[in-house]
């Protein structure tokens, strides 16, 4: 007989190709990282609504200094064009008559202040794109009265961040597709163990496969083996197909020993919580609440995995991030033997 750790691994993996649920969780993964070039530019609009390519319209009046700055502002912004009006009745009646998409009314206060009151659609997607457009061209304006003004302020206001130029479709590929081709395998890992142990426990199969002879500690850690290991591979083939569709994944090495670690947390307290709460729906609530606290916990970091996970992938991580990914293979060496330990402490024959 071979290593029963060894062989409850390759069942685990072939009952995988029975339960729906992951194989269909595994296909929406293949599709997102297969066709990204595609799927990129559609959820980008819902990410950064201000990177849509469409036109936006907007009809200026007001004040002849007012309009004028705000009209040099809008023209700069990319997707936006500024039309005058003689009137805001004019203005307004262009609005509902679709021939603008939205309505902005400039004035100059007695003090030499801008005064601005937009009109916007009320409803719909449309909403959420012409508001995103009109702030990038007011952040602009302010800007530039802020830099023509500064010689005549009596104090020093504080500084505005610097303006970036950052594509939305380069900032959303790493901080959330990446992220996500990552670390969603390493939920379905953790869930995976989690049903895996209770259906044992449900249907009275435990009990067969230690007859075997298999030790219960052979057949935990089978179960992680197959569920913790599964999840680094099939990351990095995400990543690999990332780098077939033109999306520059470097460092995946260093990406594969993060998502171990991680991985190996995760089904840690999968297996933990199934065998101290062999009830499945109880199981998998506990686990759920352990995940969120889990990474509720490392978001505080300074190095979070989301952040390390895009600077690697993007090749501009640093000596703090290495060991980052270094620090989460101990801790997840620590939870396996954590793990040992519950089960060391645990009677098989109690379980119910």
């Amino acid at each position: 007989m071979g290593n029963p750790r060894l062989a409850i691994a390759r069942r685990e993996l072939g009952s995988l190709r029975k339960e729906k649920t992951i194989v269909l969780a595994l296909a929406i993964q293949l599709f997102v990282a297969a066709f990204s070039s595609f799927l990129v530019v559609g959820l980008v609009s819902l990410y950064d609504p201000g990177a849509a390519s469409y036109q936006v319209d907007v009809a200026v009046t007001g004040g002849d200094e007012a309009v004028t700055d705000l009209l040099t502002a809008i023209d700069g912004e990319s997707g936006l064009a500024g039309r005058t009006y003689p009137s805001t009745d004019a203005a307004m009646t262009a609005f509902e008559e679709r021939q603008v998409d939205a309505v902005v009314e400039a004035s100059t206060g007695s003090e030499g202040r801008i005064h601005l009151v937009a009109v916007a659609p009320d409803s719909g997607v449309e909403t959420t794109a012409v508001v995103v457009r009109l702030r990038d061209a007011l952040r602009a304006l302010e800007r530039t009265e802020r830099a023509q003004r500064s010689a005549s302020l009596t104090t020093n206001p504080l500084p505005l961040p610097p303006a970036t130029e950052a594509s939305p479709y380069f900032s959303f590929t790493y901080t959330v597709l990446v992220p996500l081709l990552l670390f969603l395998p390493v939920f379905i890992a953790g869930s995976l163990v989690v049903d895996s142990l209770t259906e044992e426990v449900a249907r009275g199969t435990l009990e067969l496969l230690r007859v075997a002879p298999v030790s219960f500690s052979a057949v935990v850690d089978g179960k992680v083996l197959a569920a913790g290991g599964l999840a680094p591979i099939q990351a990095i083939a995400w990543m690999y197909l990332l780098r077939l569709n033109g999306t520059g994944i470097e460092n995946v090495a260093w990406l594969f020993g993060m998502v171990a670690g991680l991985a190996a947390v995760v089904v840690s307290l999968g297996a933990t919580v199934s065998i101290t709460a062999p009830d499945r729906r109880i199981a998998q609530l506990l686990y759920s609440i352990g995940v969120l606290l889990v990474f509720a916990g490392t978001s505080l970091l300074p190095l979070n995995p989301t952040n390390t996970a895009a600077r690697l992938a993007l090749g501009t991580a640093g000596l703090d991030a290495r060991l980052a990914v270094v620090g989460l293979c101990v801790v997840g060496l620590v939870s396996l033997v954590g793990l040992r330990l519950v089960v060391d402490g645990v009677d098989p024959n109690e379980l119910d």
